[in-house]
């Protein structure tokens, strides 16, 4: 958000025959709780997920243990992964994931409930944030 209050003015200057009015907190707030409750969001997920688990469970482990362990990998080492540590499939990962799902989606769903309060929130960690630095000396203020 604070990019895009940094971003506005530049983007008014370099064309100012275009008037850009910044979106207000409740729109990003309406607009964030719309995404989270489309359920094409949790597809999406969904499939990050399965992409990002792949990744994960092919993932050398064997050496990271024999660099904790203070000794140089055996070509053994360097063949252990996540996958051939846990025994898992990716058939069998993509049930756990898919399992998860119903999880996945009521999270979603309390937090686009919960969002307007969190915004909330900041918003007021903001302000007091901003109260609080405000009588902080700078260091560029010439001294007396």
């Amino acid at each position: 958000m604070r990019a895009a209050l940094i971003a506005l003015p530049i983007a008014i200057v370099a064309m100012p025959s275009v008037a850009i009015a910044a979106p207000s907190p409740q729109d990003e707030t309406a607009h964030i709780q719309r995404v989270l409750n489309d359920p094409q969001w949790a597809d999406r997920m969904t499939g990050v997920m399965v992409a990002m688990s792949k990744a994960f469970m092919n993932m050398p482990v064997g050496e990271v243990e024999a660099a904790v362990q203070g000794r140089q990998p055996t070509a053994a080492d360097k063949r252990r992964t996540v996958q051939s540590e846990t025994g898992m499939s990716e058939q069998q990962l993509q049930l756990k994931i898919e399992e998860s799902r119903p999880q996945m989606e009521a999270g979603m769903r309390a937090m686009a409930a919960a969002l307007p309060a969190i915004m909330k929130g900041f918003s007021e960690a903001q302000h007091e944030m901003e109260r609080a630095t405000a009588n902080i000396p700078r260091p560029d203020y010439p001294k007396r």
